[in-house]
Order: structure tokens, then sequence, then C-alpha cells
């Protein structure tokens, strides 16, 4: 028996170290400063993100001050507008913070 139980947390990212050692995926060690990088994109992308959101209420706000009958078709372009940002912040993040990650350590 364990000397210590382990958490949720540990359980799972004990299973997918296992997972990935089964798939032939290598765990890559991240040098401080790639790690430093990857969270200054994090914050970058986040802020970015809450600018996007904060731009979509006003403009919602607006529509429905402007035009009461046209509300409906206006906050769904909105909408549209904010989810295509959005999913395009998520992308880039992800490919900048994964181009950092293969990088060499150093």
């Amino acid at each position: 028996m364990p000397d210590k139980l382990k958490s949720a947390y540990e359980l799972a990212m004990e299973r997918l170290r296992q997972k990935d050692a089964e798939s032939g995926e290598k765990q890559i060690a991240l040098g401080d400063r790639q790690k430093q990088e990857i969270a200054e994109l994090r914050r970058v992308y986040q802020a970015k993100l809450a600018e996007r959101e904060i731009q979509r209420q006003t403009d919602s706000r607006k529509a429905a001050a402007a035009d009461p009958e046209k509300l409906a078709g206006v906050l769904e372009k909105i909408e549209e507008a904010y989810r295509r940002d959005r999913d395009r912040l998520e992308r880039e993040r992800d490919q900048k913070v994964e181009a950092v990650r293969r990088r060499k350590r150093g």
C-alpha cells in the first residue's frame, strides 16, 4: 500500500504520462526561459480575449439601444464575429505556445 494517497490530479497526470509513453510520445522538460515565455503568451492572449469580450458586450449594448426591432439579427452577427475572433486568438496562442515547446531548451 502506498505511503501517501494521491490526488485526482496526480492520478490523472500519471495516466496521461503512461498513455503518452505507450503511444511513443516523448516528455520534454521545459527550461525556465520557455516556461516564462509560455506564461507571458498566455497572459497576453488572456488580455486579448478579455478585450474582445468587453468589445462584444459594448457592441451588444449599442445594438440594443439603437434599434430594438433588428436586435436579434444584429446580436447574432456580433456573437458570430466574437466566436470567430475568440477561436482565432486561441489558435494563435496555442500555435505560439507549441512553437516555444518545440524549441530546444535554453
